[in-house]
């Protein structure tokens, strides 16, 4: 579960940096929320 939504929002990420340039550093939240949850599972020592 956590890791589709973790493919969502880089996959989000990547089309609205790419595609529609909207937002501007807003964004780069999204990258940010998905490295923070794979930081939480990796410290948690859970797999992906």
């Amino acid at each position: 579960m956590l890791w589709t939504i973790i493919v969502i929002l880089l996959i989000l990420w990547l089309l609205g940096f790419f595609a529609f340039h909207v937002g501007g550093g807003l964004i780069h939240i999204l990258l940010v929320i998905a490295v923070i949850v794979v930081l939480v599972r990796l410290i948690q020592g859970r797999r992906l």
